[in-house]
């Protein structure tokens, strides 16, 4: 069986473009990598431990983990842990250019196979007013970096360079190849 180690409504339907055929089990351990690593380091180590954890109940089945961080200016955006911190967040992005990194694991007959995926997304200048109201619509609130560009959080975005799905929380075309290549589809 293939597993997703992750609760993202976004990450199930974009696996739903590669296979109907998975199971959820939401890796619940604490996330705990050194923040001193890379941002693409980073989110590679907390898919490997998602994916780690549900494989370790489940050694004869297929497990995916996933993670996703934004990274300005030097620090990693994980998601904000209230309005504050998402207002911060939304103003240090307005108006520049920021990495989104997403990072996948793979584990397969007790062997982890792993990737990140870059994506570069610009921001227009936003008004105060504009992230506050941004804000009040309460969607940045379990995301990384604050805003959901497949919502309305597209209304935020200048353009990217890059995987527009990577940017969800799951490389797919990526992800796609991956599996392919193990044999898993």
């Amino acid at each position: 069986m293939l597993i997703l180690a992750s609760k993202s409504p976004r990450r199930k339907e974009l696996l739903s473009f590669i296979t109907n055929d998975f199971e959820i089990i939401p890796a619940v351990g604490e996330e705990n990598a050194d923040p001193a690593l890379s941002p693409d380091m980073f989110v590679q180590e907390l898919a490997k431990q998602k994916a780690l954890e549900i494989a370790a109940s489940r050694p004869d089945d297929i497990v995916i983990g996933s993670d996703t961080v934004v990274a300005a200016k030097g620090e990693i955006l994980g998601k904000p842990a209230d309005a504050d911190d998402a207002y911060r967040m939304l103003a240090m992005l307005s108006g520049t250019s920021h990495s989104v990194f997403t990072g996948v694991a793979v584990v397969k007959n007790g062997e982890i196979h792993s990737f990140t995926e870059e994506t570069k997304v610009k921001f227009f200048s936003l008004s105060e007013k504009e992230i506050r109201d941004y804000i009040a619509t309460g969607e940045p609130f379990d995301k990384a970096g604050a805003y959901g560009i497949q919502e309305i959080g597209a209304l935020l975005v200048e353009g990217i360079d890059g995987d527009y799905y990577n940017v969800m929380g799951l490389p797919v075309g990526r992800l796609y190849r991956l599996m392919k290549s193990l044999s898993i589809i």
